[in-house]
């Protein structure tokens, strides 16, 4: 597929990824026909969405011939995982910036980060102004070295890693061609927007009438709403002058954030065990899995009838399942409930 952008990137994801149906999942919820775009397959270490984003800015560090990225997130962030796996892919180094505070024994995506050889630096109880303080900092200590370190920001949510998915905008109206199917609605969970922007300014772009579903895993609608608009501008600006905006295709729900990022209930772990055990599909508890719970709320609300077609991405985030929390309330709660008899052949 021709790209849509006139800008280079360092190819490292498996594209096309797949769309098809969720037959199963389609009858038990009684509502819309719901599809499923897999880029949860992309490669690169099984690295979802964040890989597409990546492409375009391990190009630009290679560019400037850069030997270090940086990047930051919470414990478990997949984004993380993703940028230094793809460091180590380059053969680069890799320093990453943590929310949180270091584990007697790492697992999850933590576990993957050190396998894949970066550095870690946590600090406690940081918001986004922190990180970014803390990743500035870092970036100095390699450049007192000789080294030219790279500051990838928060899940690569930049104009630059929103252009991986105005691509997709592209590639996902192709497969519908070919599929003989129109989306009239297509869902995704939503944490930095990155990913929300790209998707809304390429179906922008291509003027389409699909409308885009963010589901907030994490921010406020207002914050994400300033900044898929700053995002669009930015592309406008700088990649697609020929764009319109402001967008008006996209539709934030915060409603289904809960108790907060990376906080969820024993109803959204039970979904994601339906979810496993009709489709055979993982989702995780941090993004795709409180996003699919809200897409099944709104259905119950009739925002998505019967009639529409829409369609999930499903953005990745299967390592984050690994974590000790999450496994140990899956199992006790829903795998393995008190109640429960083990049979014995």
């Amino acid at each position: 597929m021709q790209s849509v952008i006139p800008v280079q990137k360092v190819a490292l994801a498996n594209l096309p990824t797949k769309i098809h149906p969720l037959l199963r999942v389609s009858a038990w919820l009684g509502g819309p026909e719901i599809w499923i775009k897999r880029d949860d397959l992309t490669g690169c270490a099984l690295s979802g969405n964040k890989v597409r984003k990546l492409e375009y800015l391990a190009y630009d560090a290679t560019k400037k011939k850069s030997d270090v990225l940086i990047t930051c997130g919470g414990i478990q962030s997949n984004h993380a995982r993703a940028t230094a796996a793809v460091a180590a892919q380059l053969g680069m180094k890799c320093h990453l910036v943590l929310s949180g505070h270091e584990e007697d024994l790492p697992d999850g995506n933590l576990f993957l980060d050190m396998l894949f050889g970066a550095q870690v630096t946590f600090v406690e109880g940081a918001d986004l102004s922190r990180l970014d303080h803390a990743m500035e900092e870092v970036a100095q200590k390699y450049k007192a070295k000789g080294l030219n370190p790279y500051i990838v920001p928060l899940g690569a949510s930049n104009a630059l890693g929103a252009l991986g998915y105005v691509e997709t905008a592209a590639e996902i109206t192709m497969q519908a061609g070919e599929l003989n199917v129109r989306f009239d609605h297509v869902v995704l969970p939503c944490g930095s927007a990155g990913t929300l922007a790209g998707l809304a300014t390429g179906f922008s772009h291509l003027e389409s009438k699909t409308q885009i579903w963010g589901i907030s895993v994490s921010f406020e609608k207002q914050w994400i709403k300033d900044k898929v608009s700053e995002l669009a501008q930015e592309i406008k600006k700088f990649f697609l002058p020929q764009l319109n905006t402001p967008l008006d295709n996209f539709h934030i729900l915060d409603s289904y954030i809960g108790e907060g990022y990376g906080k969820t209930t024993p109803q959204q772990l039970k979904m994601i065990h339906e979810i496993a055990s009709m489709e055979g599909i993982v989702l995780d508890p941090v993004y795709t899995g409180k996003a699919f719970w809200g897409l099944k709320e709104e259905i119950q609300r009739g925002t998505f009838k019967k009639g529409h077609k829409v369609l999930f991405l499903h953005t990745g985030g299967i390592f984050g399942l690994f974590a000790r929390r999450y496994k140990e309330m899956l199992t006790s709660d829903i795998l393995r409930p008190e109640n429960s008899q083990t049979n014995t052949p």
